[in-house]
């Protein structure tokens, strides 16, 4: 678990680079926020030391001048796009992103629904959302986006998007994930802001793909894999290359919406402030990094994790091939194998012994432990109890669960709650656990390494129950499974 960035210089530098940009521009600044704002739990495992919350950092230094706008995609809403870090889906994270800002001090102005077009779905949820007080805008597909820039920057265009009313010189467009239309936003709004006769700027903290790394760098390949689904390609941008002679790294959908923003900022002031996508950008993360080695590494088993989530995905009917080939193919060039993964072969080597279902986890200290299915516990659960008695040093054999403790949740399982699976699931055991610790030394012990689980790898043989997942998230395991049901039947 070697730290492979400085996050209190990132924070240094990123701040002072956000405030100078801040005063490059007049009325106001639309800074477009990419990645996860309050949580990217992305960065801190590609980053090992970066620490999820350093762009709400940085942002609450600037909270009396900012206001948020949430942009969320129509056909997220529709299609139920889920978080694959929190297990909940886009519109439900826009709850919880707002009531989470509001509990830091942060002003959320409104939601704007983006590539609106008439979705049942969004419309009920454009509902909710204004019953709750909620300011909520529409913003529309536009024919020929991106290309058509006489169109686009027209009234038959942005023009016919809703402007968003906003009170603060700076606005942060953010969003619960990737290909929500942040930047699209923005564009739209200095079409909307130039017509009233205020001068608007924008600029975007985008942390992926990192500029000044290489165009294959696994930090940056890590990203391609988490967006595969997107089909984002990270590219060098052509257009710093002309200008400045410089390579550089940025993403297919920056390098194509340039030209519509060059040419809205030379109709705006007569002149565009950027050369370039990479100038647009405010990301200083490329100068953080104190351990390449690390960083790669960790990229490394991002990619790996990313591909066993969207075979997952595959076997669940919510991914595609497409996503699943993609990320073969990073991983060719990269020649990385799930075999890097110390966790995978342990564990299915385990369950090929057994011929049932199994798991393994590889501890902060390198150390590996297992568990596998008992008539008591399930494969994960027999996991977690492995895991805390050996970072308690508590011997293998000692029973920190007591069986009288298992059987009575056992019964009320199977002959009150109708459940045919009688073993314990990771948060039944974490109860039992509790339970057990307010008698037993042992048990009180093992229940006090649970924080040290953080960051722990784990593999499972099968694919696992979404109680599971759950708890695994909660305890910031990082999971992955591979991609079979653990019965053969129709219905799961």
């Amino acid at each position: 678990m070697r730290i492979g960035f400085d996050n209190d210089k990132y924070l240094s530098l990123q701040s002072e680079k956000i405030k100078e940009r801040i005063s490059n521009f007049g009325d106001k600044l639309y800074l477009e926020f990419g990645g996860k704002l309050f949580d990217d739990y992305h960065a801190s495992r590609v980053l090992p030391g970066f620490a999820p919350d350093s762009k709400l950092r940085m942002l609450l230094q600037l909270a009396d001048q900012a206001e948020l706008v949430i942009a969320i995609n129509a056909a997220d809403i529709e299609k139920n796009k889920v978080r694959g870090d929190l297990g909940i889906t886009y519109d439900v994270d826009v709850l919880r992103l707002i009531q989470e800002f509001r509990n830091k001090g942060l002003f959320v102005g409104s939601v704007v629904i983006t590539q609106y077009a008439g979705q049942a779905s969004a419309d009920q949820f454009r509902s909710k959302l204004e019953h709750m007080g909620i300011k909520v805008y529409r913003h529309y597909n536009i024919e020929g986006y991106p290309s058509n820039i006489p169109r686009i920057v027209s009234e038959e265009g942005f023009g016919k998007n809703d402007y968003i009313e906003t009170t603060r010189p700076l606005v942060i467009i953010t969003a619960p994930g990737p290909g929500s239309g942040k930047m699209a936003t923005c564009l739209s709004q200095l079409y909307h802001e130039n017509k009233r006769g205020i001068k608007a700027g924008y600029a975007k903290f985008e942390t992926f793909p990192i500029w000044n790394l290489p165009l294959k760098h696994p930090v940056n390949m890590a990203y391609e894999a988490a967006t595969a689904d997107l089909n984002d390609v990270n590219m060098i941008d052509p257009f710093h290359l002309e200008a400045y002679g410089e390579t550089t790294v940025n993403y297919n959908r920056d390098v194509e919406i340039f030209p519509v923003l060059n040419a809205m900022f030379e109709g705006i002031y007569g002149e565009s402030p950027y050369k370039s996508p990479t100038d647009m950008g405010v990301n200083m993360a490329g100068f953080c990094i104190v351990d390449d080695d690390a960083c790669r590494e960790a990229s490394n088993q991002e990619i790996i994790r990313r591909y066993y989530q969207a075979l997952n995905r595959l076997a669940l009917d919510s991914g595609s091939e497409e996503e699943v080939y993609k990320i073969e193919l990073l991983m060719k060039k990269d020649k990385i194998t799930p075999a890097m993964r110390q966790v995978v072969g342990v564990c299915n080597t385990l369950a090929a012994a057994e011929h049932a279902p199994a798991a393994a986890m590889e501890l902060t200290d390198g150390r590996i432990v297992t568990g596998k299915t008992s008539p008591l516990l399930g494969a994960s659960a027999a996991l977690l109890l492995n895991a805390v008695k050996a970072f308690g040093e508590i011997p293998h054999d000692v029973h920190v669960i007591a069986p009288s403790a298992i059987e009575p949740i056992q019964t009320l399982k199977t002959k009150y709650l109708g459940s045919k699976n009688p073993r314990l699931h990771t948060d039944e055991v974490l109860i039992a656990l509790s339970v057990s610790a307010a008698t037993d030394p042992n048990a009180q012990k093992a229940l006090a390494q649970l924080p040290k689980l953080a960051g722990c790898q784990v593999h499972t043989s099968v694919m696992l129950s979404q109680v599971d997942i759950n708890t695994f998230k909660k305890l910031k395991v990082q999971l992955t499974s591979e991609p079979v049901y653990e019965h053969k039947k129709l219905y799961h």
